[in-house]
């Protein structure tokens, strides 16, 4: 099934809680087409965290859960999600690649990649998400990765929509 990742490590390395001021199923659709568009760009460090790597850029690569496995979210992935998430699902699985490159002159070198799986558990006005760090050296800290999305959504439709829950 789309969306569901049959292996979900039981060790979590963050938690996040959000609230939602409109229709999760509309968060949901504007989060798979934000992740499509993140695959798209390049980032500065500075564009999205505190830069842990002096003149570094950093690619995401998400990819969505089918089973026991992730597939890339190209625009035929995204269109097949979006229209599986009529069905209103109450997980949602992804992948996170980051590739992290460092600019010597005009030339990047390529660094050591992190990869982060994270669970996205959907309720009628809130959501938490869970990220596992897999493995890399973590320029970017867990927490930091789906905040960085959040973001994007908030910013894409021109309000903050989505608000972060404090925890105690």
């Amino acid at each position: 099934m789309i969306g569901i990742y049959d292996n979900f490590p039981v060790t979590i390395h963050n938690t996040e809680q959000y609230t939602s001021k409109v229709p999760i199923k509309q968060i949901q659709q504007k989060l798979i087409k934000i992740l499509y568009e993140l695959n798209q760009c390049e980032f500065t460090f500075e564009q999205v965290s505190i830069p842990t790597i002096p003149q570094g850029r950093l690619f995401f690569e998400f990819g969505i859960a089918e089973a026991t496995n992730f597939t890339f979210i190209n625009e035929e992935v995204m269109r097949k999600t979006l229209k599986n998430l009529a069905k209103e699902p109450k997980i949602l699985d992804l992948f996170c690649a980051i590739r992290y490159y460092k600019m010597e002159g005009e030339k990047k070198r390529a660094l050591k990649f992190d990869y982060y799986i994270i669970r996205m558990i959907f309720d009628k006005s809130t959501f938490e998400v869970q990220t596992f760090h897999e493995r890399g050296p973590r320029y970017l800290l867990p927490q930091e990765v789906f905040t960085f999305v959040v973001t994007k959504i908030n910013e894409s439709i021109g309000k903050k929509i989505l608000i972060k829950q404090e925890t105690d």
